[in-house]
């Protein structure tokens, strides 16, 4: 099909399945944050909650959803930083777990993550070790967070050496995906979110990516119709990786398509390439590496270049990075395995490669050096 599947927009459940905490649910659609204190009240039970946002969306957001959990009559400890990619470090970690501890948060307690991506991984470190761990909550804000970071259980710090690091799994209770909350966003901040959108489809269904392209008018103006469907799609695509191999040790890697070069690139600008930005410039790269080694068929890299700028993403990393630096980044990216980095590569769109090691399916493969600084040459 060339466009998404028609779906009503009240609220549609997709459950996780988790072996490292318990099963839990996804819920997708406008109006869904007044089933916050029930959704709390089930699966969350505190005697008292940290709702952990960036000052944007805090200042957006906060007031209202610290009212709408209050009404559980459980004290809500609101705790802010700085908004931006560089603020997802060690120095807010520390900062905001040692604020729990002032305000005498105990094990009974529960986090709420209030944002986009960094605030989910953040907030979710954040839980995963305060006290030895605690619940966790994911209210995306933003498309991002929603179509991928708030489902899966990630959490984590960026430091120096690069994005993601030093981090743990850490499933939350539920994800509460309220449309409505990202009506605010500017076109810039849904495109970056629908690169995401573009990878599920680039993976694992070819006519989703078609859709995705064929809406990228709606969805980038906010229409709640179009992101309600593609949200939804999206999060059905993770939930069913993400329910067969949690840990990342074997189908889950498919989800780093576009990643292995798109966190070196976004490293190597200093976290001035957007998210978003790096990842759509990191799945056009490893297709056209996929094709230089004859195992992606000829014009995917095309295909995914045409629905990057569908949806307003840049299909060529910005001039004036060093590929020496790249390199050094790639060879300690957290995929690498015996010290080789490892890139998911395509068949074509809509189908990942498959290799096999040691008789397993292989998701993810070792590329020769060479190859990898042939896409990058120019860049």
């Amino acid at each position: 099909m060339s466009r998404l599947a028609d779906m009503s927009t009240s609220a549609i459940r997709v459950d996780v399945r988790s072996t490292v905490g318990r099963d839990y649910p996804v819920l997708v659609g406008p109006g869904t944050l007044r089933r916050l204190p029930t959704l709390l009240s089930e699966h969350a039970a505190a005697h008292s909650y940290a709702l952990v946002g960036d000052d944007r969306v805090m200042d957006l957001h906060g007031a209202h959803v610290a009212g709408v959990m209050e009404t559980l009559g459980r004290p809500v400890h609101r705790l802010t930083f700085p908004h931006g990619e560089a603020n997802k470090n060690r120095t807010e970690w520390i900062r905001l777990t040692d604020t729990l501890l002032e305000r005498g948060m105990g094990r009974d307690g529960c986090v709420v993550a209030l944002g986009g991506g960094v605030t989910g991984d953040l907030a979710g470190f954040v839980a995963a070790s305060y006290l030895r761990g605690i619940p966790v909550v994911q209210l995306p804000t933003s498309i991002v967070a929603m179509v991928d970071s708030s489902v899966g259980g990630k959490t984590g710090v960026d430091v120096p050496l690069g994005k993601n690091l030093v981090g743990a799994f850490h499933p939350p209770r539920f994800v509460l995906a309220d449309t409505e909350l990202a009506r605010t966003l500017p076109p810039e901040e849904r495109s970056q979110g629908l690169a995401e959108a573009v990878k599920h489809g680039a993976i694992v269904d070819a006519s989703y990516m078609a859709g995705v392209e064929a809406e990228a008018h709606g969805l980038l103006a906010g229409s709640d119709p179009a992101t309600t469907r593609m949200v939804v799609r999206s999060v059905e695509i993770k939930a069913e990786v993400v329910s067969r191999d949690e840990m990342e040790g074997g189908l889950r890697q498919i989800l780093n398509f576009g990643h292995t070069l798109g966190h070196a690139l976004e490293a190597a600008s200093g976290y001035r390439l957007p998210h978003g930005s790096a990842v759509a410039v990191g799945m056009i790269l490893e297709a056209r590496l996929g094709e230089m080694l004859g195992i992606t068929e000829a014009g995917t890299a095309e295909r995914i270049r045409t629905a990057v700028a569908a949806v307003g993403l840049p299909v060529e990393p910005p001039a004036g990075l060093s590929l020496p630096h790249i390199l050094g980044l790639l060879s300690r990216d957290k995929k690498a395995r015996g010290g080789e980095v490892r890139f998911v590569l395509l068949k074509r769109v809509g189908e990942v490669f498959s290799g096999e090691d040691g008789g397993a399916p292989a998701w993810s493969h070792s590329v020769p050096s060479d190859a990898v600084a042939r896409v990058l040459d120019g860049v």
